[in-house]
């Protein structure tokens, strides 16, 4: 079965889940451009609780604007920024220091391209999980999809509209907090490691 998903910023849970349980996933390209989703943000656990990272981009005065062509706001420092939140919330995790090399280029790394960086944390992510998994991308936008041979999940980059909920795993500050369900899919790896693959296959996701 081939998936539809929109590429986000180290994605959710859930988007994760949808690409251990596909055959090929195409990446859609061609929306246009909406804020307040996951495109240029992921949830953490943090020692105050959940916590978002988001990545600043440039605004235009276009009505609409491709994702594709949504550039990144270099003024502000928020690589430094981000690794640092994730520094202080998964320092202590088990896999933390075991993945820290692997993930940091996205955070030294400058991108101009909100999607460049997105597909190469994609790609960083599945190596980390030892997901052998190759995608294309979409050549036209379709707000309806029309064929029973494709899961559409695009809506999950609104989590807003993601109703998923996961079985629960040890959290760094489930203590303080409890659980906190469909993270981003670094919380996941930080805190299970290479048992992460088996979490996200045994998944059931919510339509």
């Amino acid at each position: 079965m081939k998936t539809l998903l929109h590429p986000s910023y180290f994605p959710s849970i859930s988007h994760f889940v949808a690409i251990a349980q596909s055959d090929t996933v195409t990446f859609e390209i061609e929306d246009n451009f909406q804020k307040q989703t996951n495109r240029n943000r992921t949830y953490i656990y943090s020692p105050n609780g959940i916590q978002l990272l988001n990545i600043p981009i440039k605004h235009s005065n276009l009505a609409h604007q491709k994702t594709k062509e949504i550039k990144i706001e270099s003024e502000f420092d928020w690589q430094k920024q981000h690794f640092k939140s994730l520094e202080a919330a998964y320092r202590s995790s088990p896999f933390f220091e075991y993945f820290e090399d692997d993930l940091m280029p996205i955070f030294q790394k400058k991108y101009n391209f909100l999607m460049d960086l997105n597909l190469e944390a994609f790609d960083i992510v599945c190596k980390c999980l030892r997901m052998k998994l190759e995608f294309d991308t979409t050549t036209e936008y379709f707000h309806e999809i029309d064929n029973p041979e494709i899961n559409d999940f695009r809506y999950l980059v609104n989590g807003k509209k993601d109703p998923s909920v996961f079985e629960k795993y040890t959290q760094v500050f489930d203590d303080k907090f409890g659980f906190l369900n469909n993270l981003s899919v670094l919380d996941l790896l930080f805190n299970e490691g290479r048992y992460a693959m088996d979490y996200l296959k045994n998944q059931v996701l919510i339509r």
